[in-house]
């Protein structure tokens, strides 16, 4: 069995051939936000390679077995953690539920989609770390509704600091299979990346709102 650090090596290096992953300091990508970024992450395209998303499901899997022995459901975060929380969810023998940005404007107004228990202690399934923001206001909603959340697992995170003090005010476990620092480390050394732009990709991710100005 890998190792964490080998783990997370090798999620990167899987997100990077799909193409999940994209690096261009040279030519940067605008967030919503509008802060100017050399990377682009949308870990959905990780879903059309089965053993991309075979990898990557055991791979969340494991930590839930290993570290989150009690918990009794998955939950997603919509859009991204749905498919691959229910591919977990799936592969654990667990119910499964995922949780929208805001209640639907019609029908039964339902921000939680499923079928969960009050009390149930509920591990919860993400894509992405940026700031955790839009994350943490999910972990809000299930406390709110009843339930307990014994912590978060996501496949990469950016490891800003703000995220970091996000969730330690919110006392919320966050646990990832790749990051930040695997991912730069692993893209020199498969050449997606040249020594000279890792110095970039770097100063980056200490000061992400005022990189590139």
């Amino acid at each position: 069995m890998l190792n964490g650090t080998d783990i997370s090596k090798r999620v990167a290096e899987l997100l990077l051939e799909a193409q999940a992953i994209k690096l261009s300091p040279e030519k940067p990508f605008q967030w919503s936000s509008g802060w100017l970024s050399p990377i682009y992450c949308d870990n959905r395209v990780a879903l059309s390679y089965p053993d991309t998303r075979t990898f990557i499901k055991k791979a969340l899997a494991e930590i839930i077995r290993t570290e989150y022995p009690g918990a009794q459901a998955v939950v997603g975060v919509a859009t991204g953690g749905i498919a691959q929380g229910a591919l977990v969810a799936d592969l654990l023998e667990l119910p499964f539920a995922y949780v929208r940005p805001e209640p639907k404007k019609h029908g039964m107004g339902n921000q939680i989609e499923g079928r969960l228990e009050k009390g149930q202690s509920l591990i919860i399934i993400e894509d992405l770390i940026s700031t955790g923001g839009s994350s943490l206001k999910v972990v809000d909603v299930l406390r709110e509704a009843g339930y307990e959340v014994a912590g978060m697992i996501a496949i990469f995170t950016y490891g800003f600091a703000a995220a970091e003090n996000n969730f330690k005010e919110k006392n919320v476990k966050l646990t990832t299979i790749s990051n930040y620092n695997a991912l730069i480390e692993t893209a020199l050394e498969l050449n997606y990346v040249s020594a000279s732009q890792v110095e970039s990709l770097s100063a980056w991710r200490q000061a992400p709102d005022q990189w590139g100005k």
